[in-house]
């Protein structure tokens, strides 16, 4: 629900029916309990135990941010988990507990690479958050085009799709969105470059831990749901107070914001705004007036209610 508020629809609970069943089918256990197999002062690997991302990714950054506290800077690496979700949910967390981070996670192939004609790597989302003494910054992007739920999300509402969002079995741009993922794959962000980075998730999140790599990650959506999806996620931190002191450095981060936001605007824009700063404006518009759901999300909740035998709620009637 947090996405949700913060007006991000294609990772809250839009996903809970997919979690719901992997959880009954047993490919997510539910008495699954993450832990460390190997640590040192300032690292340790976790096995997820192919519980769920969320539970595997809490109990690794909670494991990063202590180690951060006392030690300064922290990696942690979780291997063997469900999908995570929204990666910049985790790295909020860090931010909140006065500290910087970083997230990366890794997914079965469904992004080209320059000059493929299937898909090489996942949609590795890659996140960060800088505590500011307000609200902190916050990026969490895909490192292709866009995210494999936008398409999907598009699709089911009839929208068209842009011709810079998949590539087609010829190696070729598409605006075929039924064609995805079997029959296309996601174009990398911003060409080598969002390849580039795609890779360097794949060896955060699953080379350095031994989790599953590429084409080895499960699909959470299309497999059956008694089979585990292998995901893997990782999670550095560091501690601001270790390295500066904290007053300083709130002054110099809001100096630098201040500059952006200063920066000339073409017509019609009335600020250039900080990675995250939409979204909070979300959160807040949330908590006055609740949030207004779109109608595939809502039809996933519906779904929900079939899954587990409930009644429908009202409200999504």
């Amino acid at each position: 629900m947090s996405t949700d508020t913060l007006g991000v629809f294609t990772h809250g609970t839009k996903l809970l029916v997919g979690y719901l069943k992997k959880l009954q089918g047993g490919g997510y256990p539910i008495s699954a309990v993450p832990r460390i197999e190997r640590e040192g002062p300032a690292w340790a690997m976790i096995d997820g135990s192919s519980g769920l991302g969320q539970v595997g990714s809490a109990f690794a950054m909670h494991t990063a941010i202590q180690k951060a506290k006392q030690f300064g800077v922290a990696f942690v690496a979780l291997r063997n988990t469900g999908h995570i979700g929204a990666a910049g949910h985790y790295a909020l967390q860090a931010a909140q507990a006065g500290c910087l981070a970083m997230v990366t996670g890794n997914d079965m192939p469904s992004v080209a690479a320059p000059g493929s004609t299937r898909a090489v790597l996942g949609s590795n989302p890659l996140a960060y958050a800088i505590p500011t003494g307000g609200d902190p910054i916050l990026l969490d992007m895909a490192t292709a085009a866009v995210a494999g739920g936008k398409v999907y999300a598009a699709h089911q509402r009839g929208e068209s799709i842009p011709a810079t969002w998949l590539i087609g079995p010829g190696g070729l741009p598409t605006t075929g969105g039924s064609l995805y993922p079997h029959g296309a794959a996601l174009a990398p962000m911003a060409g080598h470059k969002g390849y580039g980075l795609g890779l360097w998730c794949e060896v955060l999140s699953a080379l350095i831990p031994g989790g599953a790599m590429t084409w080895q990650v499960g699909s959470w959506i299309f497999d059956a749901p008694s089979k585990p999806s292998l995901h893997n996620a990782s999670f550095f931190v560091a501690d601001i107070d270790a390295m500066t002191d904290r007053t300083a450095f709130n002054s110099r981060i809001k100096s630098l914001i201040d500059e952006i936001h200063a920066a000339p605007t073409a017509d019609g824009i009335a600020s250039v705004l900080l990675p995250g700063e939409l979204e909070f404006r979300s959160a807040r518009n949330a908590v006055q007036n609740g949030i207004a759901l779109p109608e595939d999300v809502r039809m996933k909740l519906r779904e929900c209610a079939d899954v587990v035998s409930c009644p429908v709620p009202e409200f999504l009637n």
